[in-house]
This record gives structure tokens, sequence and C-alpha cells, in this order.
């Protein structure tokens, strides 16, 4: 696989992972979360960025242990047994779903702006999502640099939504005397974690899928997604204290945020808002998603999961046949009646489900290599690691648990269809031998030993 240089500095990653984080979920998903728990939200969107830092584990434990070519694709290859590396390789293709949901996303806020357009919306949609896709031609710093200017304008954008926002929020805000702080108690409070889920995930994501193009990346990828932990937990805390704080519950529950943004906002103050914060968060989600997906698609190619047409590239490396399946997969759903909310569970579920594995699988990792978990950033005694481990096991099966019970019956089927289809498409490309569990055995240690070689060089 062909590999750009080493471009991206902590700043390109920090705003990749910003850019990824403070997306389409906030500011579609806020009304639901709020609808689940009431003004607790506050707590829930906070308390759920560490949340899905420990469903993500891996991320930062591998990062900060190995350069791993494939990302985020290749450290599932590492730990996976053969079927669940298959069922892993094809859940990026189904991650084209939230792709959908951020075009969606973006369409509908513009033209809450735009309402001239509304009868347009899917149009709009397909036209973004192509530009995008022609921005991912141009190489990852390409995306990186786009997505670090959409994201300056994203985060000055909501400091003005904070800072005219939080003097408008109403008294007794901390009281539940109402009932209007925990709704449905600790359940809607979990559920509503759950549903943020994916307005979190990004903070990981992004950072570890550009690990081979990033400067001293053992250090500034796990380092730096904590710092993106950090800044998009206060972000969404005070975002989700006036989203809350400043209507009545019933006028904002089940709503996204034009609904607060046009009562605090005058009517131009409101069209700035909805353009520079919740339109440049979604395409920045988009970007970041882009960026983070070329490395793992061109490895699912390369492993044989799809056809060996899938492996062309362009001179410069891109995987234009496997980019353009995603993209096929990102446009369908534009034009189908599946909401925003079902795309996100849809993506998120079978994610969730690997990620159990993936996390409980770190304590056999760092036994296995104990000189890079020694000299790892994130280096702890090994009881509070297998504490972490267990820990990060239980966050995922809850985020795939109560998202899959929030659907309905018809998107709970095409749920499991999905887990299905992808289950028996792993199995039918081994038994088939189109892909054989001895190459996958060899290409993990392939993977090992390219992430030791990377590792080595990167001291050196």
């Amino acid at each position: 696989m062909q590999v750009e240089k080493k471009k991206l500095n902590a700043f390109d990653i920090y705003t990749l992972g910003v850019g990824g984080a403070i997306g389409s979920g906030i500011f579609v998903m806020m009304g639901s979360g709020i609808a689940y728990t009431g003004r607790s939200i506050v707590l829930a969107v906070s308390v759920g960025c560490l949340y899905m830092l420990l469903a993500y584990l891996f991320h930062p434990v591998m990062s900060s242990m190995f350069v791993v070519p494939g990302g985020d694709y290749d450290m599932k290859a590492m730990l996976l047994g053969p079927t669940m590396t298959g069922f892993s390789a094809l859940t990026n293709v189904v991650g084209s779903l939230g792709m959908a949901s951020y075009s969606i996303s973006f369409a509908s806020y513009f033209t809450s702006v735009f309402t001239g357009l509304a009868d347009y919306q899917e149009w709009i949609a397909l036209l973004i999502t192509l530009i995008f896709f022609a921005f991912s031609i141009r190489g990852t710093k390409a995306l990186a640099t786009l997505t670090s200017v959409i994201t300056v304008i994203l985060l000055v954008s909501i400091v003005v939504f904070i800072g005219v926002g939080v003097p408008q929020v109403q008294p007794g805000y901390w009281s539940n005397a109402d009932g209007g702080f925990w709704v449905d108690g600790f359940s809607g409070f979990i559920g509503a974690i759950a549903m943020m889920s994916f307005a979190c995930q990004g903070s990981t994501m992004g950072p570890v899928s550009v690990m081979p193009v990033t400067k001293n990346a053992r250090r500034v990828i796990p380092l730096t997604i904590l710092f993106i932990t950090l800044t998009v937990g206060v972000v969404y805390g005070l975002m989700a204290y006036v989203a809350a704080g400043v209507l009545s519950l019933d006028q904002v529950a089940g709503q996204n945020l034009s609904v607060v943004a046009s009562a605090i906002f005058n009517p131009a103050l409101f069209a700035v808002f909805i353009l520079g914060a919740a339109c440049c968060a979604i395409l920045s989600s988009f970007a970041s998603g882009l960026t983070q997906i070329r490395y793992p698609l061109q490895s699912v190619a390369n492993d044989g999961w799809l056809p060996s047409v899938f492996k062309k590239t362009t001179k410069n490396g891109y995987p234009y046949v496997v980019m353009g399946l995603y993209l096929i997969f990102a446009i369908v759903p534009i034009f189908t009646s599946l909401s925003v909310d079902t795309l996100i569970s849809l993506t998120m579920i079978p994610m969730m489900i690997i990620n159990t594995y993936m996390n409980i699988s770190l304590i056999r990792l760092v036994k296995k290599y104990p000189a890079q978990w020694k000299n790892s950033v994130l280096h702890m005694p090994f009881p509070l690691f297998c504490c972490l481990c267990a820990l990060g096991t239980l966050c995922a099966l809850a985020v795939a648990y109560y998202l899959f019970i929030a659907l309905d019956v018809t998107s709970m089927i095409l749920c499991v269809v999905i887990l299905a289809v992808l289950l028996i498409l792993s199995r039918v490309q081994l038994m088939r031998g189109v892909v054989k569990k001895e190459d996958l055995l060899a290409k993990r240690e392939e993977i090992a030993a390219a992430a030791l070689a990377a590792t080595a060089a990167e001291d050196n």
C-alpha cells in the first residue's frame, strides 16, 4: 500500500478529532438526548465523552504502543479471529451510512435558512457528498487542511452560541423539583449517553486513522486524543446547558438546536449560527469521516474481502474503486425514508460489537508485547489496566444495547439483517478460500512486524 509522507502535526490531529467529534451528532441528536434524560443532558454528554473514550479504549492504547500502517483496520486485524476480521472489514462499508447522515443533516439545517430550497434537500445532500469526495482525491493533507479551517469557524460559532445562551438559561436548572432534571431516572441517563455516543466517537476515530502520516505518532496521537476528549466534553456540556435550559423541555425534546438558536438569536445571527456552527460542524464530520476511512477501505480491498478490482489505485495511491463503492453506499440512503437516528444506530451497533472484543483482547496484547507496553506513554499498573479493559468492554456493550432497543421494529429487523449479512459474507469468503485463514494469520504477523518496524523507525 502506498502511503503519503508524514505531514500531519499535533494541531492537525487535534482539529481533525475535534472536527470529527463536534459534528452532526450534537446538532441533530441533542434533542433526542434531552427527551431521554431532561436537563441532566449536561452531565450525560460530558460523561458520554469519557464513556466513548473507554468504549474505544483500544485506540489510544494501541496507538501508544505501535505505529499501525492501516490505522483502525490493522489494529483490529492484529487481535480479531478470521471470521470477526471479515465482519470488521465489511463493517467499514456499512460506515457509509454514517456519511449519509451527515449530508442529510447538512441539507436540513441549510434549508432552515434558505427556506426556498426546502424541496431540494436530497439534491443538496447529494451535491455536498460529491464535493467532499472530490476533495478526498487530493489527499489526506487537503482534507485535514479543510477540516482545520472549518473547525475554527465552527468553534467560534459555538462560543457565540454559548456566550449568548448561558445568560438566558432559566433559574432552577439544577433542581429536580419539577421532575425535569431526571426525566427517566438512571435508565434514561444511560440511554442518553448511548444516544449521544455517535457525537463523541470522532475523538478517537479520526486521529488513529491518519497514524501513517502523523509525525511522532505514538506520542502525539494518544495524548492528543485525551485533549480532544476534554475539549469536546467541556464544549458539549456547555452546549447542553443552553439547549436544555433556555426553553421548556417540551419545546426542545426531540428537536435539533435550531429551535434554541431561533430563541436566543435575532434572525441575522440565527442564520450565521446555522451556517457557521451547524453546517460547519456537519461538514467537518464529513471531511473527518472521509479522512479516516481511506486507509481502512484500502486494506479491506487488499486483503481480499472485496473483489480484486477494488484494489486499484491512482498513481498517487488513491483507492478510487473502493472509494467509489463507498460513495454509492453514502448516496443511496439520501433518497430513502431512513431517519438520521436510524442511520447512526445502524452504523454504531456493528462497531460496538467489535469494540467489546477488542477492548478485552488488549490484555492479551500487552502480555505479548511487554516492551512496547512498557515504553507506552499510557503505561500503568497491570491490575488497573485490566479494570479499564473490562470497563471499556461494558461501555461498548451498553451502547450497542441501548441503540438497538431505541429502534423501531422495522429498523431492528434491518439491523439484524445487516449484522447477519456481514457475518455470512465473512464466512463465505473464508469457506470459498478467497480469504484463507492461514493468510490472515500471516497477515496478522505482517501487520505486527510492520507496526514494530514503523515504531522502530519513529524512534530513530
